[in-house]
């Protein structure tokens, strides 16, 4: 079964009920979604910014619950080494969080979704692009 890791921003356009994101995870198997555990980080850290935002903690606490989320471990670490050594080597620069998620998602075999163009530069990730 083909993986989909959704990073942030895509999450994000979930949460926020973006109509094409929302049609594409409705269209897929929830157990072909997944995120990396960077990406729940990274939510977390948005909860954590807005305390006040009752609805918001609630809908993204319930989604963590539904979603794979995928631990990093030493194939990622491995992974996450040879790709950012090999950015640097080409002068490629990936935000460090983004670099993690890439990573992640390389060392799983998992389709990125993502709309950030930064992914570019990462030259075996495959990814999708949810919001088109």
């Amino acid at each position: 079964m083909q993986r989909y890791m959704l990073d942030t921003h895509t999450v994000s356009d979930f949460v926020k009920g973006h109509a094409r994101v929302d049609e594409h995870v409705m269209a897929t198997p929830m157990p072909a979604i997944c995120i990396s555990v960077i990406t729940e980080a990274e939510l977390l850290y948005g909860l954590a910014r807005r305390p006040e935002a009752k609805r918001l903690h609630y809908t993204v606490g319930e989604l963590l619950k539904r979603l794979d989320v995928l631990p990093w471990n030493r194939s990622v670490a491995r992974c996450y080494g040879a790709l950012r050594a090999d950015l640097a080597r080409r002068g490629a620069t990936l935000g460090a969080l983004d670099l993690l998620i890439a990573a992640h998602a390389l060392a799983t075999d998992a389709t990125l979704v993502t709309h950030d163009r930064a992914f570019v530069y990462v030259d075996a990730l495959t990814t999708q692009d949810w919001r088109l």
